[in-house]
């Protein structure tokens, strides 16, 4: 099953600044605004390194960047083989709440070996991006987020125990949310840890476009005879944390419907009733206090927004009603509320299909609800869609089908920070 690794950390240094003006959040949430304002406050940000920007020299840019800040000590790697405990405190729905796990290297298998397994669809073209940039500097910047069973918390137990004092590094983002890393040196615990994975397998949370291109770009480096199968770049960096541990949290990706050629609001509704049935709420308060009820109650539903306050509340009458279009696909996949509004109403009602969906030609995605309604008053779009979380639990069980749900489908929260402790694998 999964195998882990300690590693020599790449982390900066004093020389670099003070940690809160080094770090960035993940890469593709970003806007060409925010990342200059990250290198005017500290010209040694890691957006720098993460996400190059210019011509098609931006990518070698950023690898003769890593050198100098590794020539300067910017940026030094740990001498010591380590593992990274992880710990972070947000507010979310109301509440404050702690999530912590690890960083370790896992070593890269493809999706069909079962160990490591996806849960999304993803972009092509995010991929090239990943892949031209680990090209040229031969290094991870950001974790891919996973997650694993550990039903009595024995690998959390012993993480917990090691993050006990003061943290190695420690930041605040601008959300509030504070990040915490501990290292962890100890030979003893490191070889607990990895014996307690030997039976274990991995759910990718967040980063599976990461993924497939660290394992592309390890194949294409073993048949250029530049590396073996197993060494330095046959591995990836991760976190992982506990699929019970009581601080997840999962936003629900919202959907903006736009393009269409013919758009009536009133017939579209009325062909909805066909699956579904069909509640006009009369506020924003009340729409989402009914999808708060179905999701608690198991039910699959979501809302139409049509604009000028318009909405309606979607109930589906059969659960039985995607699987009967989609037969061939897990029970797990086909009672996700994403699918039900994907099969039955995108593409069915709509006739907006796979493709168009993929290259986010009449469909845009957004996780902030204010958002999705105001796209549809100020912006211009046809409609938009209000959706509940989708849960862990059918996230991993849509995985261990070995299915994977329509791309956006789950939005993890907080995201990981950006800039703590990178894994450098190789020069070019």
């Amino acid at each position: 099953m999964a195998e882990i690794k300690a590693f020599k950390g790449m982390r900066y240094t004093d020389n670099g600044g003070t940690l809160n003006t080094l770090v960035c959040p993940p890469y593709d949430i970003i806007s060409d605004a925010q990342r200059e304002s990250y290198i005017e406050k500290n010209p040694y940000n890691i957006i720098r390194l993460e996400l190059p920007k210019g011509d098609d020299g931006r990518y070698r840019e950023a690898g003769d960047t890593l050198g100098k800040w590794l020539d300067k000590e910017i940026l030094a790697c740990d001498v010591e083989d380590s593992i990274y405990v992880y710990e972070m405190q947000f507010t979310a729905n109301g509440a404050r709440r702690s999530l912590k796990g690890f960083v370790t290297l896992v070593k890269l298998t493809d999706f069909s070996e079962g160990i490591v397994l996806p849960h999304e669809e993803t972009l092509s073209k995010a991929k090239q991006d990943r892949f031209d940039l680990m090209s040229e500097t031969f290094c991870n910047f950001s974790q891919i987020y996973s997650l694993y069973r550990d039903e009595n918390n024995s690998v959390y137990g012993m993480i917990d125990g090691c993050s006990k004092g003061a943290p190695d590094m420690e930041v605040t983002d601008g959300d509030g949310t504070v990040h915490r890393m501990w290292r962890v040196s100890d030979g003893n615990t490191i070889s607990k840890l990895t014996r307690a994975f030997a039976d274990k397998k991995l759910y990718i949370a967040d980063g599976h476009h990461r993924y497939e291109t660290a394992l592309n770009f390890h194949r294409s480096l073993c048949s250029s005879g530049k590396a073996v199968p197993g060494d330095d770049s046959g591995y990836v960096m991760m976190m992982l944390v506990n699929m019970e541990n009581n601080g997840l949290v999962v936003f629900p990706t919202h959907r903006i419907v736009h393009g269409l050629s013919e758009f009536d609001s009133e017939k579209i509704i009325n062909e909805c009733r066909n699956y579904f049935t069909v509640a006009e709420a009369p506020d924003e308060g009340r729409m989402q206090a009914a999808l708060n009820k179905a999701y608690d109650e198991g039910k699959k539903a979501f809302a139409l927004y049509v604009g000028a306050g318009k909405c309606f509340v979607m109930t589906l009458k059969d659960e039985t009603a995607v699987k009967k279009l989609l037969p061939d696909m897990s029970d797990a996949y086909c009672g996700l509320d994403v699918s039900v509004l994907h099969s039955l109403v995108l593409e069915r009602i709509f006739g907006i299909d796979k493709e168009n969906m993929a290259n986010q030609k009449n469909l845009g995605y957004t996780r902030s609800r204010e958002e999705a309604l105001r796209a549809v008053d100020m912006d211009g779009a046809d409609c938009s869609f209000i959706l509940n979380p989708t849960k862990v639990s059918e996230i991993r069980d849509v995985a261990a089908a070995g299915e994977k749900m329509p791309q956006k489908s789950t939005y993890f929260y907080p995201k990981l920070i950006t800039g703590l402790v990178m894994n450098r694998f190789g020069e070019r």
